[in-house]
């Protein structure tokens, strides 16, 4: 590797976390990003003066990767967790406590779920136990498996919430396999769904890990990007914005070559770390087979609505915010309570207070052609609705993330195989990011890692992950 010249395509949080590693084994690094900015769908920015994420705002901290790669790049002090991992699920009128004791929704005991859900609905979890084995082959929906083991409510109510945010998707088509692997083995090995869950929990328990589940970063996780690109920087590696790939073959002396506006670059290998529709058009020309199943993949879009208030003119709720299920027919679908949940935002502007919104699932197109005034209007109503907040905020930001969460339905670890399969057949050649392992910041980086062991020859870490995607767990309340 040392020595090599490697191309990186794209510079979000995967082709940066690549750029990265392939600098520190020694590689000559050169990251093309189409758009005028690193760090995809990580923003950081301001509103009333007060430093916010527009993106993703919490990583997962029970994973190395993202918190490794942060501590890497300089920024081990500015780490902090959560002030606070009270949430609440706005349901049935009112907010409620985000229940403990489950796993992704799922419950081990009915009891877990009191307060949440009906007397019928709780009463329907207790037949989980008497039921005859639901088989799931070798993948099913997570909402088609709970419904039947634990009755809709459960599903409607908790994982729908807990799920959209992390997909923006629907539970009743969400891979299973993929997105909560955990559950998978459980009911790929256990007949009673619960006993499942417990026996989960129980080994939670026993390895007694410690530390915040999430992780945030003073300034924002907005800046993480910014540090990398930095470090890559620092480290001799080019990053050029602004520079569309249009071409990517294979030279005929061996290597690729790789087009981008007037530039022609010969790279000893490539990483393409671009989205499903962009990377089908990249690998089109040498990869055909991997192009038409990147075509398959479908994303949702959803916008966040941020809002700076005047302390005096606000008293939301403790905690760090709420969910909100499908099913109750509210616009939003969840609402982050900024200045509560980060304590560096409220440390740095005493006077103020941030939330945001965010609005938009999979298969929801009328409420995103709004403008943003309507989706700010929407936004207020809501909240007022479900904390009584009615004072006028200071200033309002909407940011529209289009196509920005790939979907994972019943069958992705197929076809991310599939895919892998086939760009493995060109030496060289690697593949990461959101569309195959898991949509979160760690699982990001796990995929850039995987990627760049790929082009050295180790296909070890690749294996492993298309066998075992990373889990993206929900950041509390808000996206």
């Amino acid at each position: 590797m040392s020595g090599s010249q490697v191309v990186v395509i794209g510079a979000g949080i995967a082709g940066l976390a690549a750029a990265h590693r392939l600098t520190r084994r020694g590689a000559r690094v050169t990251v093309l990003e189409a758009s005028d900015r690193v760090g995809g769908k990580l923003l950081p920015g301001e509103i009333a003066g007060a430093r916010v994420d527009f993106g993703a705002e919490s990583m997962l901290a029970r994973r190395p990767e993202a918190v490794a790669l942060a501590r890497e790049v300089g920024l081990d002090e500015r780490l902090q967790p959560p002030a606070t991992a009270t949430a609440s699920i706005w349901t049935r009128g009112a907010l409620r406590p985000m229940p403990k004791g489950h796993v992704m929704g799922v419950p081990g005991t009915a009891e877990a779920l009191a307060g949440v859900l009906s007397e019928e609905g709780l009463a329907r979890i207790e037949q989980d136990a008497e039921l005859p084995r639901t088989e799931v082959g070798d993948d099913v929906a997570v909402g088609e498996y709970v419904a039947a083991r634990l009755g809709r409510e459960v599903v409607d109510r908790l994982i729908e919430p807990l799920l959209g945010g992390v997909y923006a998707g629907d539970a009743y088509r969400i891979s299973m396999r993929s997105a909560v692997p955990q559950l998978f083995q459980v009911a790929r090995t256990h007949t009673s769904l619960t006993a499942g869950v417990r026996e989960i929990q129980a080994r939670m328990a026993a390895n007694q890990q410690t530390g915040p589940v999430f992780m945030g970063i003073e300034g924002g996780v907005g800046t993480l990007p910014l540090a990398i690109a930095d470090s890559v920087r620092a480290r001799g590696g080019e990053i050029v914005t602004g520079a569309p790939v249009s071409e990517l073959r294979r030279a005929p002396s061996g290597g690729w070559k790789v087009v981008t506006g007037d530039r022609v670059l010969h790279a000893d290998a490539v990483i393409v770390a671009v989205p499903a529709p962009a990377a089908a058009g990249l690998l089109r020309a040498e990869a055909p087979e991997a192009a038409t199943e990147l075509d398959t993949v479908e994303y949702a879009s959803m916008a966040l609505v941020t809002l700076a208030y005047r302390r005096s003119d606000t008293d939301l709720p403790a905690g760090s915010g709420f969910l909100v299920p499908p099913v109750d027919g509210r616009t939003i679908k969840a609402s982050t309570f900024a200045s509560q949940k980060w304590g560096w935002i409220a440390d740095e502007n005493p006077e103020l207070v941030v939330l945001r919104t965010s609005v938009g699932r999979f298969g929801e197109t009328e409420i995103l052609e709004r403008d943003d005034t309507a989706l700010v209007d929407v936004s207020r109503h809501d909240l007022e609705a479900a904390t009584g907040l009615a004072a006028t905020p200071l200033e309002t930001r909407v940011i529209r993330w289009t196509d920005g969460l790939p979907q994972y339905p019943v069958g992705h670890h197929a076809r991310v195989a599939r895919i892998r399969e086939h760009v493995a057949k060109l030496p060289g050649l690697a593949v990461c990011g959101a569309q195959y392992d898991g949509v979160g910041i760690p699982a990001c980086i796990a995929s850039a890692h995987a990627a760049v062991d790929q082009i050295q020859g180790d296909l070890t870490a690749v294996r492993e992950l298309t066998a075992n995607p990373v889990q993206s767990l929900h950041g509390g309340a808000g996206e």
